[in-house]
């Protein structure tokens, strides 16, 4: 008779054999009443261990890293199986066990590492983040096919001259819906393996990084932006279809707030605020870095708002701005751009480069005050995004040179 193959994983704790306070976790793995156990190198007091749950309980630091380890253990033992069950292997406790440390046919794979990292690491990184990871796994599994005809490849085969390898293929790959990948593009690929291999070699899958001797080289890129005749052509024009006048009004407020796609699609009108001057503010969280964000409103953003009140998007959905999808956002703004006359690539994100620079930094305000409107942590980040203008620059020598023969003429 052929057997389920179900697995049953369950933790619990021993006893040292030396007196100790301390009991040791254990892991069982259970086929069809085969079990084998193994130790996970981790102990706990007796205290902080839920027998029901199989978990340590409370909230200190050492059980919620404990508790934390247990899910990846599981999580790993499960994928193990399953791959064992796509191979068609023969399914045992001790087989499951092989495959996950890797003691099998030569330790574990690419796509087991991928697979381990996507399945643990999906609470700690953002979905936009997961999506990324999701599309450089696409990138390695197509890599691997059409270049190396292989379905997988060891992780120990992994070296310089496949991270080469798989770089060059990134600057070709051509997928249907856009052209090659960037440099950047090709880069942001790589660097996702590249924490992966890290993660392998924490996990001991791996002996040595093979990026050890693997350079990334991202290219600087220029950070387009609206001038300030740009921006006054795109408020003057008014259009007919209704879609790309809500389009062209949730991108205005973009640039007059410095908020990105994200974070103006989430806005509600319990984020508008009177602040401390007694003037409307919007309080908000940066949706990329959980940066708490605190932004007086200029005149052209509170019109905008204004204009969106009676809206039944606010009335129905309690958004502040009709925000459409950002595809349809960006395809809008390509008919706005040429309605308009400008020839530059528009997109959402230029309404923040447009607040850094046209609207904010040209005008005098300083750049510290620019980076915490942002939400940066750095202010090397808001040096990038946000490039002083020719003519600020000028201006600001300018002052100088007065400052200067008004402290020489005082002193003469």
């Amino acid at each position: 008779m052929q057997k389920n193959n179900r697995l049953t994983i369950n933790f619990f704790t021993r006893k040292h054999k030396v007196q100790s306070e301390n009991r040791i976790v254990y892991c069982r793995i259970t086929i069809d009443g085969e079990r084998t156990d193994f130790s996970i190198n981790r102990e706990i007091k007796t205290n902080l261990w839920d027998n029901s749950r199989k978990r340590g309980k409370g909230f200190s630091s050492y059980v919620i890293s404990l508790n934390k380890y247990l899910d990846q253990i599981y999580t790993g033992l499960h994928e193990a199986h399953r791959l064992l069950m796509a191979e068609d292997k023969v399914i045992t406790p001790l087989a499951i066990k092989a495959r996950f440390f890797g003691e099998d046919e030569g330790g574990k794979t690419l796509k087991q590492l991928i697979a381990y990292h996507n399945g643990t690491m999906h609470t700690s990184l953002r979905p936009g983040t997961r999506k990324n990871y999701h599309i450089t796994e696409r990138c390695i599994n197509l890599f691997l096919k059409e270049e190396y005809g292989v379905e997988d490849i060891k992780l120990k085969k992994l070296n310089y001259r496949f991270m080469s390898d798989f770089e060059q293929y990134l600057r070709k790959y051509r997928p249907s819906t856009r052209t090659k990948c960037t440099n950047n593009g090709a880069m942001k690929h790589m660097e996702r393996l590249k924490k992966m291999s890290r993660l392998a070699v924490r996990m001991e899958w791996l002996s040595k990084d093979p990026f050890e001797n693997y350079k990334l080289h991202f290219v600087k890129a220029q950070r387009e932006h609206l001038t300030k005749r740009e921006l006054g052509l795109i408020e003057e024009t008014s259009f007919t279809k209704q879609g790309v006048e809500k389009t062209k009004d949730v991108f205005l407020f973009s640039c007059y707030t410095g908020l990105s796609y994200i974070d103006v699609k989430t806005l509600s009108p319990d984020n508008l605020i009177k602040g401390i001057d007694g003037n409307d503010w919007l309080f908000t969280t940066r949706t990329k870095t959980d940066e708490r964000l605190k932004i007086p409103l200029l005149p052209q953003a509170r019109d905008i708002i204004k204009k969106y009140e009676g809206s039944s998007e606010r009335k129905i959905n309690n958004i502040l701005l009709p925000v459409f999808s950002n595809q349809k956002v960006n395809f809008y703004l390509k008919e706005i751009s040429k309605a308009c006359g400008i020839r530059k690539r528009v997109t959402f994100h230029t309404a923040r480069h447009t607040f850094a620079t046209t609207v904010t930094l040209s005008n005098g305000v300083p750049i510290e005050t620019v980076s915490k409107l942002l939400g940066h942590t750095k202010l090397s980040t808001t040096q990038i995004y946000a490039r002083v203008l020719e003519h600020k620059i000028g201006e600001d020598m300018q002052n100088l040179i007065e400052h200067m023969q008004i402290k020489k003429a005082a002193e003469g």
